[in-house]
C-alpha cells in the first residue's frame, strides 16, 4: 500500500521521517496464513536428551510450544508498528534433525493485515525456548535459519520461498 504522506512511498515513515503505524482501515479483510521456520543446533547428548525427554528442565518441547504461541499473540507488544491483531490459529510444529530441531509455525487469522511477523514470533521464541530449556546441557547451541516459508492473502497473494519444499 503506497503512503500519500510520503513522496518516496514508504509505508512505515511519514513525509517527515518519522516512524509510523501503516493505516489499514481501508483495506478489505481476507484469510490470511504465514509459515516461518527456524532451527537450533546442538550436540549429539542434547538432541538425545530432548527426544528422550530427559532434560533437566523438563518437557522442552511441549513448554517450547507454549512460548511460541504466547509470543505471537503478543507481537505487537514487542515489534513497534505491528497491528494488534486477532488471531485466529497459531500451531507450533518440531521436527528432529540430524543435528538440529526444526521448528516451524503457522499463524492465520481472517483481516486486514499479514500475520508474517506472527509466525517468525513464534518460531523464533519457540527456538529460543528449547535453548534456555536445555542450556544447563549445551551452551553453545545455535539458531539459525529463522525465515518466512511462505504467505497467503492480502493483495500480493501466495509468496513461498524459492527453496521450500
Amino acid at each position: 500500500m503506497n503512503n500519500p504522506s510520503n513522496p518516496d512511498g514508504l509505508t512505515h515513515i511519514d513525509r517527515d521521517g518519522n516512524a509510523r503505524m501503516v493505516d489499514i482501515g481501508a483495506k478489505s479483510q481476507s484469510q490470511r496464513l504465514a509459515v516461518a521456520s527456524g532451527r537450533i543446533r546442538m550436540s549429539d547428548t542434547s538432541l538425545a536428551a530432548i527426544r528422550a525427554g530427559n532434560a533437566p528442565k523438563g518437557d522442552v518441547l511441549g513448554t517450547a510450544r507454549i512460548a511460541g504461541i504466547m509470543a505471537a499473540k503478543k507481537t505487537a507488544e514487542l515489534i513497534p508498528l505491528c497491528h494488534p491483531l486477532a488471531l485466529d490459529s497459531i500451531a507450533l510444529d518440531f521436527a528432529y534433525e540430524q543435528d538440529a530441531i526444526r521448528a516451524t509455525a503457522s499463524a492465520s487469522l481472517t483481516g486486514k493485515t499479514g500475520v508474517e511477523m506472527e509466525a517468525i514470533t513464534a518460531a523464533t521464541i519457540a527456538l529460543v525456548t528449547i535453548y534456555d530449556m536445555a542450556k544447563a546441557l549445551d551452551k553453545g547451541m545455535v539458531i539459525e535459519d529463522v525465515r518466512l516459508i511462505e504467505k497467503r492473502g492480502g493483495k500480493s497473494g501466495i509468496w513461498r520461498a524459492k527453496d521450500a519444499s
